[in-house]
C-alpha cells in the first residue's frame, strides 16, 4: 500500500515537471518573437516547397531523351546535305517556370545585376542593342513544335515519359504544351535563324541557375577533342558540357608556348559568353561557372569505365583525375579537388546533331598549326580578295559574321579559331555559332594583332557592329564595366581577373584604329561601314 503511494506521488511531480518544461519552452518561445524583428525570423518554405517538387533521382537514358525530343519536335531538317574562392554562394531553391506565380519576383531578383542602375541594364535599352530582328516565320524555326506534345515524367522516378493523354491529367489546367518544358528544352525551340536566344529572355537567369545548380545524375567523358571535357546530365534530362579549372585567375599563357598546346580555360569559357552578348551577338549558347564535387558528381556516378580508372588521391590527400585526351591527360598533368571541390564552366549543350544537323566550315583564317609553316593568309596580303570570290563568302553577310567572329577573338585574345558551325536547316543564310571558346583570355599583356587579319584585310565590317563598338568605348557604357558586372552575377565570380578587363578596353580601341584606317583609305565609307540596320539608328 505505502509502495502504490509513493508510485502515485512520483508519477504526479514527473508530470508537474514536464508541464513546468512545457511552459518554459513556450514563454521562451514568446520572448524570442517578441525580441526579433519580422525581417530576420527565417523560413523553411523554401526547402519545403523544393522537396514536394519531387524532381524523380535515378540515371537518366540518352535513348530516352532523342524518344522525348523527336516526339516534341516535328521532322525540321530540310538541310542540305585547383579551386579559388567564390564570391558568390550558389543559388538553390525552387526554380519556377515562366507564366507561374512568382516567377517574375524570382527573375526580378536573379537578374538584380543586370537592373536598377547598373551600367549593363542601361546598354541593353540603349537603342543600338533595340534594333529588331526580321519577322520569324515557321521556316525561319530551328524546330516546329508539336503543340500537342506535353513534357512531364512518371512520378515513379522511372525514364519513361508520360504520353500527351495522360499528362493532361498530370498538369494544372490552362497550361500550355511550351508550359510543361524544362529551361534547356526551351531555349532549344527558341533558336530561329537570327540568333539563339532572344536579347531581352526571360528565360536566361533560370537556364543559368539550373546549369550553377541542378543536380547532377550522368557525368561522362565527351569525345574528341584535345582536352578532358565531360557531358553531365540533370533529372530533368537537360545536358551540359563540363570544363575543368586548369589555370588559376592571374595566370598568363607563357610567352614560349604555342597557341595550339595552350591550356584550355574554364573562366574563359563564361566570358566569352557574356562578352558575346555584350556585343550584341548572341551566338553562344548560355555558360554559368559551378563547383563540382568530384566525389558525389563524377566518381559516383559515371558509367564511363575509361574515366573511372584515371581517378587517384593525390599525396597532399586531394581527389584527382585525368581522363583520356590528347593533350594533358596524365597523372602529372591531374585535375585535383581542394580536397574534392572542383571548379568549372558548365555550357548549355545544343540540340543533338541526329535532331538538328549542323555543318562545320574552315575558317579560311585558320591557322597552320605548325611550329615553323605560315597559313597563306599570313603570307598573301591580297588574300581576301581571293576569299570575297568564294562561296559562301561571295555573297550575303557571311565574311561579315566572320570579321565579327575575328574581333570577338581578338578581344579576348583567342588563337584557336579553326573552324566554325552552322545550322544545316539554314543554309548560308544564319549565324555562326562561336563554339569553343577556352583558350581566350590566356594573355592581358600581350595583344595578338593577327587575329584581326579578316577586318584588317577585307577592310569591312556590319555598321551595326562598328556603332556598338564606339558606344563599348565610351565612359557610360565602358565595355570593361559592363563585362565586369555581367561576370559578377556567376557564382564562381570573379570570373576574370582585373588585367584582363583592362585589357579588352586597350583592345577595343585597336580595334576602331583599325576600322578608322580602313575609312581613311577608302573613297566610299559605305564599303567600309556594310549598312545592316537601316533607318533605326
Amino acid at each position: 500500500m505505502r509502495w502504490r503511494r509513493l508510485q502515485t506521488l512520483f508519477q504526479r511531480k514527473l508530470k508537474i515537471s514536464f508541464l513546468f518544461l512545457l511552459f518554459l519552452a513556450l514563454l521562451v518561445h514568446m520572448v524570442m518573437d517578441f525580441a526579433l524583428p519580422t525581417t530576420h525570423r527565417s523560413c523553411g518554405c523554401n526547402t519545403k516547397a523544393s522537396k514536394s517538387a519531387g524532381v524523380p533521382s535515378g540515371s537518366p537514358m540518352l535513348a530516352g531523351l532523342k524518344k522525348l525530343s523527336l516526339r516534341i519536335l516535328q521532322d525540321f531538317s530540310g538541310s542540305n546535305g585547383s579551386l579559388e574562392k567564390s564570391s558568390q554562394p550558389e543559388r538553390v531553391g525552387l526554380h519556377l517556370r515562366a507564366g507561374e506565380p512568382g516567377f517574375q519576383q524570382q527573375h526580378e531578383e536573379a537578374n538584380a545585376g543586370w537592373t536598377k542602375g547598373s551600367k549593363l541594364a542601361a546598354l541593353f535599352e540603349h537603342p543600338l542593342y533595340n534594333i529588331p530582328v526580321p519577322e520569324v516565320t515557321e521556316k525561319d524555326k530551328l524546330f516546329i513544335v508539336n503543340p500537342m506534345e506535353k513534357f512531364s515524367l512518371h512520378s515513379s522516378g522511372s525514364d519513361e515519359w508520360v504520353s500527351s493523354s495522360k499528362a493532361e491529367t498530370l498538369l494544372p489546367t490552362g497550361k500550355t504544351a511550351y508550359d510543361t518544358y524544362p529551361p534547356w528544352l526551351k531555349f532549344h525551340v527558341g533558336i530561329n535563324r537570327y540568333e539563339l536566344y532572344p536579347r531581352q529572355d526571360p528565360l536566361l537567369p533560370t537556364l543559368l541557375r539550373d546549369l550553377a545548380t541542378q543536380r547532377i545524375v550522368s557525368s561522362v567523358q565527351k569525345s574528341g577533342g584535345t582536352q578532358l571535357k565531360l557531358i553531365m546530365t540533370f533529372p530533368n534530362y537537360g545536358q551540359a558540357l563540363f570544363k575543368p579549372m586548369k589555370q588559376t585567375r592571374d595566370q598568363e599563357t607563357p610567352i614560349d608556348f604555342f597557341y595550339f598546346s595552350d591550356f584550355e580555360r574554364h573562366n574563359a569559357e563564361i566570358a566569352a559568353f557574356h562578352l558575346d552578348r555584350i556585343l550584341d551577338f548572341r551566338r553562344i549558347p548560355p555558360v554559368s561557372g559551378r563547383l563540382v564535387n568530384i566525389t558525389k558528381e563524377i566518381q559516383d556516378i559515371t558509367t564511363d569505365k575509361k574515366l573511372a580508372k584515371t581517378f587517384f588521391i593525390s599525396p597532399a590527400g586531394n581527389v584527382c583525375f585525368y581522363g583520356e585526351c590528347s593533350y594533358y591527360c596524365s597523372t602529372e598533368h591531374a585535375l585535383c579537388g581542394k580536397p574534392d571541390r572542383l571548379e568549372g564552366s558548365m555550357a548549355a549543350l545544343l540540340p543533338d546533331k541526329t535532331l538538328a544537323k549542323r555543318h562545320s566550315w574552315r575558317s579560311p583564317w585558320r591557322r597552320s598549326y605548325h611550329k615553323s609553316k605560315k597559313a597563306e593568309w599570313e603570307l598573301n596580303p591580297n588574300y581576301c580578295a581571293q576569299v570575297r570570290e568564294t562561296p559562301p563568302y561571295d555573297r550575303g553577310h557571311r565574311l561579315l559574321d566572320l570579321i565579327d567572329m575575328a574581333i570577338l577573338d581578338f578581344l579576348m585574345g583567342n588563337m584557336d579559331r579553326h573552324h566554325y558551325e552552322t545550322f544545316e536547316k539554314f543554309g548560308n543564310d544564319t549565324f555562326l555559332l562561336h563554339l569553343d571558346n577556352g583558350r581566350g583570355f590566356g594573355t592581358h599583356s600581350r595583344d595578338e594583332l593577327s587575329i584581326l587579319a579578316p577586318l584588317q584585310q577585307c577592310c569591312s565590317i556590319k555598321k551595326s557592329t562598328y556603332l556598338r563598338l564606339q558606344l563599348l568605348a565610351t565612359q557610360p557604357y565602358r565595355l570593361s564595366d559592363v563585362l565586369r558586372e555581367a561576370l559578377a552575377t556567376d557564382p564562381l565570380a570573379p570570373v576574370l581577373a582585373e588585367p584582363h578587363l583592362q585589357a579588352l578596353d586597350r583592345r577595343l580601341g585597336k580595334v576602331l584604329v583599325a576600322v578608322g584606317r580602313c575609312l581613311a583609305r577608302a573613297a566610299h565609307q559605305e564599303k567600309v561601314l556594310v549598312d545592316d540596320v537601316g533607318s533605326w539608328v
